[in-house]
């Protein structure tokens, strides 16, 4: 693997020593970064001029059902009760492992495209071990790194089986991915129901198989009414629950089990954008702050938002800012004397925070030497991003994946002078064309999405 120098880049490197480097060299030797400074003189390496370009770490995108790429803008004008319905109990018992593995590809080679280097793929559709094979299979060849958490699908029962909320978590297709080759790249996780969506003995046989796996263990929390009341205290008492767990969205839990939750280290995963869109709630940005902790933040669902990761994190620190806003309102009568939140941190929620909820902040989410030399160099553009008085504001307020000129995944090119490394993007198109019309076609999706337009039931 060659060395290369980044050179003459704002280095944003996120790391807390480092911090910005308004012009700076970053040398990658192999898969990791090997030195970061104002100047570096360097023989033997492949030179990448980064004048007028920003130098970051790449991007960690917490949370995505990729598997829904083929789908984008169907689920727009959807709430999360029709999501449910139209998705989980209609298009998603269609899919074939094939449309598993070129959803994922795509999914993932646009992730690389805009910058992000490491994607949480939350495949909850896999009902055979060759689905869960095809996405895995995808995810591998796209080259992205990436946590695989295997999840399980949720279609209505047929006449004679389980509701899907009385199904364990299957230990076997768990051991056996454990057992089989995911490449240095793909890590394991367990995407479950939680107390939210099954019942109580079902969420501790998988809350405890994920701790005895080592495992994290991540669940959907809220839209509608829980299935097991009380199900996480209980879950608590029992020892059950700590840092291998990640709750992602958490909108209608109280402020005692966010406390509670934070105290025993949990992590957080929000979709902000997709939260407000579908009526999940306000994202608890701020409601985790005041207890001294951040979340993670994903793009949630191609099937009905872009997977721009910068659009996301603008709509987290927007959303709470208009909530401290709106509460400073109501007490004083006025607006607050500064912003409650400043740019920096949503730039955290889309890199370290990201990296510290999979247990890999020693190796991913901000550039230093020792590091994996996952990497996104943005460019300012002609216009749009100048001048540039503050880096940080600068690369969250006017950033956007659409501007990723080069992206690297440990020390290797996925994208290089704005051309993905893959050789076939035409053919990724043609077959996800394909597929997202197959799909549609057998259920007749697409209609059901005019209606919704028109205003029709």
């Amino acid at each position: 693997m060659a060395r290369v120098l980044l050179k003459s880049g704002i280095v944003v490197t996120q790391d807390q020593a480092l911090g910005v480097l308004p012009k700076g060299d970053v040398l990658i030797d192999g898969d990791r970064i090997a030195a970061i400074a104002p100047r570096i003189d360097a023989a033997d390496v492949d030179v990448v001029d980064c004048t007028d370009h920003f130098v970051l770490p790449g991007l960690i995108n917490a949370h995505m059902h990729t598997w829904q790429t083929a789908l984008r803008s169907v689920a727009a004008n959807w709430t999360l009760l029709e999501y449910f319905r139209h998705v989980h109990a209609g298009l998603a018992t269609v899919f074939t492992p094939e449309d598993i593995h070129i959803a994922t590809l795509a999914g993932a080679l646009n992730q690389l495209d805009h910058g992000v280097t490491t994607l949480v793929d939350w495949a909850h559709n896999n009902p055979t071990p060759a689905h869960t094979d095809a996405g895995v299979a995808a995810l591998k060849e796209s080259g992205i790194r990436a946590a695989f958490f295997h999840g399980s699908p949720k279609p209505d029962p047929k006449p004679g089986e389980p509701h899907f909320s009385e199904v364990p978590h299957p230990r076997a297709e768990v051991e056996r991915l454990m057992k089989s080759s995911l490449g240095p790249r793909i890590t394991l996780g367990m995407a479950v129901l939680g107390p939210h969506y099954s019942t109580l003995d079902v969420s501790a046989h998988d809350f405890a198989m994920a701790k005895e796996l080592g495992l994290v263990a991540s669940m959907h929390q809220g839209g509608g009414e829980a299935k097991t009341p009380g199900g996480w205290e209980e879950l608590m008492r029992r020892g059950l629950v700590g840092p291998h767990i990640n709750i992602v969205h958490g909108n209608n839990l109280t402020d005692a089990q966010l406390k509670a939750f934070v105290d025993l280290g949990v992590s957080f995963s929000i979709t902000p954008e997709n939260e407000m869109a579908q009526g999940h709630g306000h994202p608890i940005t701020g409601r985790l702050r005041a207890l001294g902790s951040a979340p993670s933040i994903g793009v949630d669902l191609e099937s009905a938002i872009s997977g721009d990761m910068f659009t996301v994190a603008r709509m987290a620190l927007a959303s709470q800012r208009a909530l401290d806003n709106a509460a400073e309102r109501q007490k004083s009568g006025g607006i607050p004397p500064t912003s409650t939140i400043p740019a920096a941190e949503a730039l955290d929620w889309i890199t370290t925070r990201g990296a510290a909820m999979l247990g890999a902040g020693g190796g991913i989410g901000s550039l230093a030497v020792g590091k994996q030399a996952d990497i996104a160099v943005m460019s300012l553009g002609p216009l749009a991003m100048w001048p540039v008085h503050d880096p940080v504001a600068t690369v969250v307020m006017q950033g956007s994946g659409a501007r990723m000129r080069d992206v690297m995944v440990a020390g290797t090119f996925a994208k290089r002078d704005g051309k993905l490394a893959w050789q076939d993007i035409d053919g990724v198109r043609t077959k996800l064309a394909e597929s997202g019309e197959r799909i549609l076609a057998k259920l007749n999706v697409a209609s059901t999405s005019r209606d919704i337009r028109g205003g029709r039931p």
